[in-house]
């Protein structure tokens, strides 16, 4: 049953043969020496002329950045992540008045919130051209990008 599909849980396992989830267990980690791994993550392989494209396009960014000590300081690159929200409380308005035998304040640690926001960032040689959190409910589709570009191509202008 295993060799015939090595992701099945011990529970399906369990339900399958009809017998309790502690023996399943047993017999396959005591008696079948066996552990449940993670599998590795492997990319997609690549057909060959988008390999071609790619290492003729990291080779000639090699030779501009070579013959050119300044080109570097004109990329500009992207990324996206998600972000938690947070509620921070700064010193100041965390503080409050005592008195000297009152106890010692104490400041309650930030937790994160359950409100999840993508953040998209820009960024230079010299630091953060532009950095967006998109609103909820917004799917970031290549109209969203489009928009996102043009703004940033704003920033840069002004910088």
């Amino acid at each position: 049953m295993i060799r015939s599909n090595r992701r099945l849980t011990i529970r399906e396992i369990s339900e399958e043969l009809n017998i309790s989830y502690g023996s399943v267990q047993n017999i396959l980690t005591t008696d079948l020496n066996m552990r449940q791994v993670s599998a590795k993550f492997v990319p997609p392989v690549l057909m060959v002329n988008r390999k071609q494209r790619r290492l003729s396009f990291s080779l000639e960014l090699r030779d501009r950045a070579t013959s050119d000590s300044s080109f570097l300081g004109n990329v500009i690159t992207g990324d996206e992540t998600w972000t938690c929200g947070y509620d921070p409380e700064t010193r100041v308005q965390s503080s409050q008045w005592k008195s000297p035998s009152s106890p010692r304040a104490k400041k309650a640690h930030q937790s994160r919130s359950n409100i999840k926001v993508v953040m998209i960032v820009f960024f230079y040689l010299d630091g953060i051209v532009r950095a967006e959190f998109v609103l909820r409910n917004i799917t970031v589709n290549s109209e969203y990008y489009k928009g996102l570009l043009v703004c940033l191509r704003n920033n840069v202008h002004r910088k």
